[in-house]
């Protein structure tokens, strides 16, 4: 497939194109299931009334016609929007603070209309596809922590390219561009702006020099000829979600590693040479080993061509490099000398976001998804104890690993992912997490994305954001997908969201118990299951619903990037946007819309609570500044009459 096809792609699609899934079910399997999908959904296939529920499964919600108002909302829900800006409810305004090509000091070129710039110093400006964000107040300072997920490669290179890097230079051009902006930020007459030349100011990308601790540090399995160690990578690749540490640190995740990585194919035929008259034999390009196809490392990349300029990306030539990736790295935004650290205790998988707790006796409890079709959601209890100000290296390594299932009956088990369980020794566990997951029988999920905890309640919630295989194909590591608890929809187009409560309060605690927050749909196209739950309606239609935050007051924020068509099961949907639920009554009401073609992603708030930060990824057009080129940015948010806003 040409790049500009690839372009076009998804991260599923285009692991899907790499690595096809075989076809599920005959006929009967398909019966069965139907069955067993009824007997447990009680009725959802025959009912009218819009609402998918599996009995007490559900959250209770008011009728739709009652979810109008949004007394518990201090804001007039906005509705659906198909145009090219963002909108936000009346007595909120909206400035954007940073986009692509924003310079961060004063040496740094100026943003160029025609293709963002130069590759020189192009590692010195505001990055690419914000994504996940923190933001952390340090001694009277502003700072905001921006994850710059993918390169949008058609726009970042000259246009005549067609994406399609022409040389090594634009290789690292597009290298510098993602990974993580670290910059201070204060407000002034005008609004939020990004502080230039602030010593706090840093960009980490694709070549920054990070450390690798915890079991599988040092393994030969992330050796490399250029770090025989096994204990020093260059870079983090695309930073997805994002979290924070108890003790101010941010974490940036890596999600979809696999598509920076390639294989060239060997100069010489291996076979011995033909017999006269006859052809010659062609060269076979380089396979995966299973390990590697379990993580979707293939023979072609996504299009950045790194690996025929950049020989570390050519898994024939350095098999060891896509190991160093897929994890999660903590960096300290207080001190931009510290060395960013990749946490192998946490696992090797497409990370969403890391979500950090403390359970009841103090140990550091993070949850984390997989964002592929199909995968597992983890969780991971340190063996040591937080406690301000004592030192915490360790404490997101030394521990264990939990995959979840999920029980039909609405209760679920943390499975402990071990040698004893998997077979597996600790670094293997670490460095083939996906593996393990399968060893144990987890729980497949429809692309389990944002965790988040309601800081009131002690719920913990996750969006699953869609996935077209359920009861379909099998994952890339061959479970079985059958429609389940959680995932209750075959060829799931709309995505649900799933909350547990830990057993006893105590996030530690190995039980669960765990039921739908909301089932996306839209009833006023269907009248079964794809019609959603009770809180959906008409007036706050959405699908796949990707990154979410509770604020302070345990409101629900939820931010989508699904099919922006407006049309036929989209129909009414308009643009992706940014809603906002109440988790005791499970009213949802619209926010915010951005522009078309965006995705709405990424959320933190100012250290007063003042202000919402915001992220805008990939948008149409040449929004925000009119340019000629789409510029994603970051945004703030704030309500006229100075209120909180979260």
């Amino acid at each position: 497939m040409s790049d500009f096809d690839k372009t076009e792609l998804s991260a599923d699609e285009w692991d899907e194109l790499t690595f096809p899934r075989p076809a599920e079910n005959d006929f009967d399997r398909v019966v069965e299931r139907a069955i067993s999908r009824r007997g447990f959904l009680g009725g959802v296939l025959t009912f009218g009334s819009g609402a998918a529920a599996m009995g007490a499964g559900l959250i209770s919600a008011a009728p739709a016609p009652a979810l109008a108002g949004g007394a518990r909302f201090p804001f007039t829900p906005i509705p659906a929007r198909t145009d090219g800006t963002v909108h936000v409810p009346e007595g909120y305004s909206w400035q954007v603070v940073a986009r692509w090509g924003d310079p961060l000091f004063s040496d740094a070129d100026l943003y160029d209309v025609t293709d963002g710039g130069p590759v020189a110093k192009s590692d010195r400006v505001f990055g690419e596809n914000t994504d996940g964000m923190e933001s952390f107040s340090y001694r009277g300072h502003q700072l905001i922590a921006v994850n710059h997920e993918f390169a949008n490669r058609k726009v970042n290179l000259p246009a005549a390219q067609g994406g399609t890097p022409a040389d090594a230079g634009d290789v690292r051009k597009l290298q510098n561009l993602q990974g993580v902006t670290v910059m201070e930020i204060a407000q002034g007459l005008t609004g939020w702006a990004v502080v230039k030349d602030s010593p706090f100011n840093r960009r980490i990308h694709h070549n920054t020099p990070i450390r690798v601790v915890g079991p599988a540090a040092g393994h030969p399995l992330l050796r490399t000829e250029a770090d025989p160690t096994g204990t020093l990578v260059l870079g983090t690749i695309n930073n997805c979600g994002s979290g924070r540490t108890p003790w101010g640190t941010y974490l940036t995740c890596e999600e979809n590693f696999n598509s920076y990585f390639g294989m060239t194919v060997p100069a010489e035929p291996a076979a011995e040479k033909p017999a006269e008259g006859t052809a010659a034999v062609a060269a076979e390009p380089a396979r995966p080993t299973p390990e590697q196809a379990r993580y979707g490392i293939g023979p072609e990349d996504w299009g950045y061509d790194y690996y025929k300029w950049d020989a570390r990306f050519d898994v024939s030539t350095t098999p060891n490099e896509p190991n160093r990736f897929g994890w999660v790295v903590e960096i300290d935004p207080a001190d931009p000398n510290a060395i960013p650290v990749k946490h192998t205790g946490l696992g090797r998988f497409k990370h969403e976001n890391a979500e950090v707790t403390l359970a009841a006796d103090g140990r550091v409890v993070v949850y984390m998804g997989d964002d592929e079709r199909g995968e597992f959601l983890y969780k991971f209890v340190s063996n040591g104890i937080y406690a301000p100000g004592a030192p915490t290296g360790g404490l997101l390594d030394d521990g264990t690993l939990y995959a979840a299932r999920f029980n039909d009956d609405q209760t679920g088990e943390w499975l402990p992912l071990t040698p004893g369980t998997t077979g597996m020794d600790l670094p293997g566990i670490c460095i083939h997490t996906r593996i393990a997951a399968s060893a144990v029988g987890a729980t497949t999920m429809d692309r389990p994305e944002w965790v988040s905890i309601n800081p009131f309640a002690g719920e913990v919630y996750c969006s699953l954001t869609n996935n077209k295989n359920r009861g379909v194909k099998p994952n890339a590591g061959g479970d079985a997908t059958p429609v389940n608890g959680p995932n209750p929809r075959e060829t799931n187009r709309y995505g649900q969201i799933v909350r547990w409560r830990p057993r006893g309060g105590d996030h530690a605690a190995e039980r669960f118990d765990w039921d739908l927050y909301v089932m996306a749909g839209n009833p006023t196209v269907y009248q079964d299951s794809y019609a959603g739950s009770a809180n959906i309606n008409a007036g706050n239609l959405f699908n796949s619903p990707d990154g979410m935050a509770l604020d302070s007051s345990g409101m629900v924020w939820i931010q989508t990037d699904g099919k922006d068509s407006n049309a036929g099961d989209f129909a009414g949907m308009g643009n992706n946007q940014m809603l906002a639920g109440d988790p005791v009554s499970g009213e949802i009401v619209r926010f915010l819309t951005g522009p078309k073609g965006c995705e709405v992603t990424g959320l933190t708030w100012s250290g007063d609570r003042r202000t919402m930060f915001v992220g805008i990824q990939h948008p149409g057009g040449s929004w925000p500044d009119g340019s000629g080129l789409p510029r994603s940015s970051l945004i703030a948010i704030r309500r006229r009459d100075n209120g909180l806003v979260g």
